[in-house]
């Protein structure tokens, strides 16, 4: 993981007739990269050692006679570099003829296409037919490497970037390249598959489409895919992500760099966060169960005759968990204290036993993104209250509603049934959660059930386990209805929500609606 350092010597150096300035000891590669200037490289990654085996990355420094790599040639003083020139040009050009000996070239039907570094430096730099006549080598396909990476060889370029992350970052070394000259493959030892918690970042940077998620491999063309920058919500690091998804919902998520928090990777649990999400997890539709009758309703109604009944009705209690944002627990916390009237507000740890657990990269056992959000809001309201009050509380009748918010990610929460159970003892229980729950719905007591938007569709604060506040956005439109906590509270107070935030260019899914538009059609570029 990259972090910031303060008082490092720069030096200023010419790339491409451009003055940049860097931090002294940096290669020339690190120097087209920190000023996002364009250079041509396969095997070099920021987040790994230099393996220096692509021979892409060629520039030509005044001064010298021959043609160096960028990745390990450190800047000096002064340096003019160049990749423009006609003699950098005809060795990528080169270069590229040598990786596409042996290459498929099966871009029609590979998951890589659209977002492919070969492909990308071929439409750039190549474009010529090829002086090789001889016939390709034929490698394995489909190689399973683990239960979530699938292998093409044929498509693998050797730049060794998979196999120097499982030796450098989880440290677990299962990768290896396997034979010599146009046979060597990349493969697992013997008795040794890819099972570490990080593993699919290798597909991350593959630059081809050798490796490819088994999760996301043939679900979505990328190019039918937008993207939008959050958080992930599996545990409280935090790891900043990209959402990718269209009108269907959202279909994957990869790690965005942040050298306070990620780096540049993300575990592979966090990966799954995103499914719970979309329509088919999904609590849909409010209701209200009482005296064995059911009635179905919009959620704003329910929202609206619920705050009626909540501030007359005596001896409230609140449960909140640490899915929601901060502005959604300072808005709910101050209606239930100041509104309501009650202090009866408590914390549902999950996994207290592991809430303190590290794994020494990036996992957490506190498998919620806002604890110290929900903590912070509490204690700046006086609220300290111990969960076995609360079930004393309900046992004795003395609490007779309990409103419950949350679990975004049900998933996450072990104890959910019992908790249920102990809740519903309560004379009325009133559930606000994302995720659809059969043990919740099939409850036959006076049961309320309102569903709440999700991590993606709502902007607001994340406080990680540093103490880190993140602000997110929102992504997309999933459960069109569905309420943060914040609108759950304007309801609750009988006032009308703010016009409707939906996501510019988003609309409510419309699952099984006709096809679904590319609505990057236009906006992809010409090659």
């Amino acid at each position: 993981m990259h972090s910031s350092t303060t008082n490092v010597p720069m030096v200023k150096i010419q790339v491409n007739g451009q003055e940049v300035e860097v931090k002294e000891g940096s290669t020339i590669i690190e120097a087209f990269y920190q000023n996002k200037i364009d250079i041509a490289h396969y095997c070099w990654h920021p987040g790994l050692s230099v393996a220096g085996v692509c021979r892409l990355c060629m520039v030509e420094i005044e001064g010298n006679p021959r043609l160096q790599i960028a990745c390990n040639t450190t800047v000096t003083p002064g340096m003019k570099v160049s990749n423009v020139s006609e003699k950098v040009k005809d060795a990528v050009k080169w270069g590229l003829d040598f990786h596409l000996i042996n290459h498929p070239l099966d871009c029609p039907i590979c998951d890589q296409a659209g977002e492919c570094g070969l492909q990308d430096q071929y439409m750039k730099y190549g474009r010529n037919d090829s002086k090789m006549g001889e016939a390709k080598v034929k490698k394995h396909k489909v190689v399973d490497l683990g239960p979530r990476v699938v292998l093409d060889s044929e498509r693998c370029i050797l730049c060794s970037r998979c196999v120097r992350f499982c030796d450098e970052v989880p440290k677990t070394s299962e990768l290896g390249i396997f034979n010599r000259g146009d046979r060597a493959e990349v493969g697992t030892f013997d008795g040794k598959p890819l099972t570490n918690k990080y593993s699919t970042n290798v597909v991350d940077i593959c630059p081809v489409g050798a490796l490819t998620s088994r999760d996301f491999r043939f679900r979505q063309r990328v190019w039918f895919l937008k993207d939008k920058e959050t958080i992930c919500t599996g545990c409280s690091t935090g790891c900043n992500v990209k959402a990718y998804y269209n009108k269907e919902g959202v279909f994957r998520v990869k790690p965005v760099y942040n050298a306070a928090v990620n780096g540049h990777w993300m575990c592979d649990d966090g990966r799954d966060v995103y499914k719970f999400v979309n329509r088919e997890n999904r609590l849909i539709d409010a209701k209200i169960v009482s005296g064995g009758k059911t009635e179905h309703m919009q959620p704003m109604e329910l929202a609206k005759r619920l705050g009626a009944t909540l501030k007359v009705r005596a001896s409230v209690a609140l449960v909140l968990t640490g899915s929601h944002s901060v502005e959604e627990y300072e808005a709910i916390v101050s209606y239930f204290k100041n509104d309501v009237g009650t202090t009866q507000i408590y914390h549902w740890i999950n996994n207290p036993d592991m809430i303190d657990s590290f794994d020494g990269i990036l996992i957490r056992g506190d498998k919620n993104p806002n604890t110290k959000g929900l903590i912070e809001v509490l204690a700046k309201n006086g609220i300290s209250t111990q969960w076995k009050s609360l079930t004393d509380a309900i046992g004795t009748g003395a609490v007779k509603t309990v409103v419950v918010a949350g679990p975004e990610n049900q998933a996450l929460f072990p104890d959910m049934k019992v908790k249920i159970s102990e809740l519903s003892k309560a004379a009325k229980l009133v559930w606000m959660t994302a995720g659809k729950n059969s043990e919740l719905e099939s409850l036959a007591g006076d049961v309320a059930l309102l569903p709440l938007k999700t991590y993606v569709e709502k902007p607001g604060t994340f406080v990680n386990h540093a103490g880190l506040r993140q602000k997110t956005q929102a992504v997309t439109s999933i459960v069109p209805g569905a309420l943060s906590l914040a609108e759950a509270v304007q309801l609750f107070r009988g006032e009308d929500l703010l016009a409707k935030q939906t996501p510019e260019g988003d609309k409510p899914n419309e699952i099984g609606k006709g096809r679904v538009d590319n609505e990057f059609t236009l906006t992809r570029g010409v090659w």
